[in-house]
């Protein structure tokens, strides 16, 4: 896992590093310079633009100039408050203008067709939330160069977008105490349980208690998620009647009846991993005291999804347990909350994770995963192709499945969402829908597996 630390973080770290301040300067100023020769291809006949401000930030460019100089490559340096309109010709532009702390409005040159290199962070990208603020104008980077941790406004927002490749580098800080992390494709793979040879189906069983009339694809395709992922064996409940066409031909349907039913669902949840709770079962009040009486009752973990959440409202902490797993989206933690959410999406998760006492998977373009005592896991595997209607079903069946195999919720959850993203570029470009997703999980599963063990911390995030 590659550590994230917030830009008030990272100034803890700075300060209380044993080496002065001139030193870590220099030594980013180096991994600047050496990221820039590699852009480059070479430094004999090579032309670089640094955009230098005021403050750390563009001490590291100026350090980084010094040194491609040093490598022969002709380095002009320009004063970030005092650039022209078009920046000169050059092969590379070096963005060292402003740092993670940036506040008020910046309009970048134009850099003439130049790629970018950032240092630390793109300039005018809120370092914790990857905002651009009005009037601001940032360069888009083909790479950054950040120092010692990821910094959520990366990973986040427009600034995932602006950053480019990501590389992490080691400076000589210790990041140790970091609580959030990006989690990668190796993390996964060595989280994923081995199947026993003497395991049977029951031994990773999940029950999908979902859907109702018109709305039976939700319960089909939680149930699809949770096959795909690797439970041994699901089942598929739909209150007032059995489950509708569209289930999985290796799902068993039972029938729960109308009112009631939450009894009848925890005296035979012993037999499960974990339940899915919610997906199309819709929101009558009668239901919602359902999924409430089964959430607070469950002795096994749950996933609460969909319709479940809004059944939880704001007294979500009454009704679950350190088992459960939220999945909202931003309309669904309005209702979790009582408030709009704000830019800073990692605090987001950690607040309602702790005031509910369970862990919440915050749903996005960067997907966070929060347990209540304060760790944060972020996924980025996902993209717009994830954008449609019943891919949040198959996510929280892939929950379902990773819990019932043993995983601890705060994993289980941040590995079903990197393995939903990556099943998720295994797709079409366009017209990908959530069977197709169903569908892809094990191939993402086995990509995964094929992988080496994890390697150290640092290296490329992206």
């Amino acid at each position: 896992m590659i550590p994230i630390l917030t830009p008030a973080e990272m100034g803890s770290v700075d300060a209380a590093a044993p080496e002065p301040l001139e030193v870590l300067v220099g030594r980013a100023g180096a991994a600047v310079a050496r990221a820039a020769l590699d852009l480059l291809g070479g430094a004999y006949g090579r032309r670089v633009v640094v955009i230098a401000g005021p403050g750390n930030n563009g001490a590291d460019g100026r350090v980084a100039a010094d040194g491609l100089s040093r490598r022969g490559v002709r380095v002009e340096v320009l004063e970030a408050g005092d650039l022209p309109a078009v920046l000169p010709a050059c092969d590379l532009v070096v963005d060292a203008a402003y740092g993670t702390g940036f506040r008020g409005a910046w309009r970048a040159p134009d850099a003439d067709g130049a790629p970018v290199l950032a240092v630390d962070i793109p300039s005018g990208v809120d370092g914790l939330t990857g905002v651009v603020g009005e009037g601001t104008e940032p360069l888009q980077a083909w790479r950054t160069v950040t120092f010692a941790a990821l910094k959520p406004g990366l990973l986040l927002d427009r600034g995932a977008e602006l950053a480019g490749e990501v590389t992490v580098a080691d400076i000589g800080l210790d990041v140790s105490g970091a609580t959030a992390h990006l989690v990668t494709d190796a993390d996964v793979a060595a989280w994923l349980p081995e199947r026993p040879p003497s395991s049977h189906k029951w031994r990773s069983a999940v029950w999908v208690v979902a859907g109702s009339p018109g709305m039976a694809g939700a319960a089909a395709l939680a149930a699809g998620g949770a096959q795909r992922t690797g439970a041994g064996y699901v089942r598929v409940s739909s209150p007032g009647g059995l489950p509708g066409e569209g289930i999985p031909t290796e799902a068993v349907g039972t029938e729960l009846p109308a009112e009631g039913w939450a009894a009848e669902a925890l005296a035979d949840q012993d037999r499960f991993g974990a339940l899915v709770a919610g997906p199309g079962l819709g929101t009558a009040d009668a239901t919602a005291t359902e999924v409430r009486r089964l959430l607070a009752g469950s002795t096994v973990p749950v996933v609460a999804d969909g319709d479940a959440l809004t059944a939880l409202g704001t007294d979500v902490a009454r009704y679950v347990t350190a088992r459960t797993v939220l999945t909202p989206h931003d309309g669904e933690l309005v209702r979790l909350t009582g408030a709009a959410p704000s830019a800073d999406r990692l605090g987001e998760a950690r607040s309602l994770a702790a005031a509910a006492g369970c862990t919440v998977l915050l749903k996005g373009s960067t997907t966070v995963v929060a347990a209540p005592d304060g760790r944060v896991l972020v996924t980025t595997t996902g993209d717009a192709r994830l954008a449609t209607a019943g891919t949040g079903d198959v996510l929280a069946g892939a929950i379902a499945a990773l819990l019932a195999s043993g995983l601890d919720p705060l994993r289980a959850a941040a590995a079903a969402a990197h393995l939903h993203g990556r099943a998720g570029t295994l797709g079409w470009r366009r017209g990908l829908v959530a069977g197709d997703l169903v569908d892809l999980l094990p191939a993402a599963i086995d990509r995964l597996d094929r992988l080496d063990p994890p390697a150290p911390a640092g290296g490329s995030p992206r």
